[in-house]
């Protein structure tokens, strides 16, 4: 992980994000069906700003494995989703919340 001093920053806040907000993100950013819009709401990380934080705390391996698997992912982003998709992403980001 960073050092508090280069920790990624929430674009809501400006301030450095905790290890437990990190890894949130990563966490959130793994699950298909959490959108990077719910991730925004918990976290204030836009989806520019989870790439960054994957990029910098997974291994090349694992960013390329990560990238590959988003990259035209519906369940992704809300706007692209089917209107018969049942599940809430905000319930599933809520419970998975680091508790640090």
């Amino acid at each position: 992980m960073n050092s508090p001093a280069t920790m990624p920053k929430s674009s809501q806040t400006s301030t450095p994000l905790s290890a437990g907000d990190v890894s949130a993100v990563i966490q959130m950013a793994w699950e298909d069906r959490t959108t990077f819009e719910t991730i925004f709401e918990r976290t204030g990380v836009t989806e520019s700003g989870v790439i960054k934080i994957m990029r910098a705390e997974l291994s090349a391996s694992s960013f390329k494995m990560w990238r590959a698997r988003m990259r035209g992912r519906v369940t992704k982003h809300r706007a692209l989703r089917s209107p018969d998709m049942n599940f809430d992403d905000r319930a599933i980001a809520d419970h998975r919340r680091a508790n640090f």
